[in-house]
């Protein structure tokens, strides 16, 4: 199966970089030189890695098809796939977005909501869990907080610590920030919703 890994984002600088709005949990792994992915939405048909790096919560990633700022500028909007099933994942608790989208939300043995999307940062992965009331929260995915993942019955448990549901509203002043901003003022990507693995919580498959 393939697994979507990044979209592309706004050239930077001068050298044909580009920004990547990340949907894996392992970026060091998957934009290691020499990496090849799928390309959709751009002229070219695959992308090879030139080298990645960070600024600050961002990658930035050269391909050695793109010279230049022009090149670079004709990548936005693209995204990148890899075959998941040619690639080694030795994380036996890792968890794809298409995995998780649709499961029931329990907690007490009610069900509270439903799995939306999935966040993966890179302090922490988030649930997006649409509850029972309509509104959306934000859940950590992390063992303490998502005990168990159960794709083959439907549903995964929360233990949310008092206040979590309330807190991480989006739009309150503690949601969590996606860090999809570089510095210098530029602008933020657009979030999506994430195909990547998440390896933070659950139970292995």
């Amino acid at each position: 199966m393939e697994v979507l890994v990044a979209r592309i984002g706004k050239p930077h600088g001068i050298r044909g970089e580009v920004t990547v709005q990340l949907f894996t949990d392992a970026p060091e792994d998957r934009f290691e030189p020499g990496a090849v992915f799928r390309a959709e939405g751009i002229t070219l048909p695959e992308l090879t890695v030139a080298k990645a790096r960070w600024n600050k919560e961002t990658l930035i990633v050269a391909f050695e098809q793109v010279p230049d700022r022009n090149t670079a500028e004709t990548l936005r909007g693209g995204t990148l796939f890899i075959d998941s099933d040619t690639t080694d994942d030795e994380d036996d608790d890792a968890w794809y977005e298409h995995e998780l989208v649709g499961l029931d939300v329990r907690h007490e043995g009610n069900v509270v909501g439903k799995v939306t999307a999935l966040r993966t940062m890179t302090v922490q992965d988030l649930l997006v869990v649409e509850l029972t009331d309509g509104h959306e929260v934000l859940v950590p995915f992390v063992g303490e907080i998502v005990p168990e993942v159960n794709p083959e019955e439907g549903f995964v448990t929360v233990n949310p610590p008092a206040g979590l549901f309330e807190l991480n509203l989006p739009g309150s002043n503690s949601a969590p920030d996606d860090g999809d901003e570089l510095d210098g003022g530029g602008d933020a990507e657009a979030n999506g919703l994430p195909d990547g693995a998440s390896r933070a919580a659950g139970e292995g498959r």
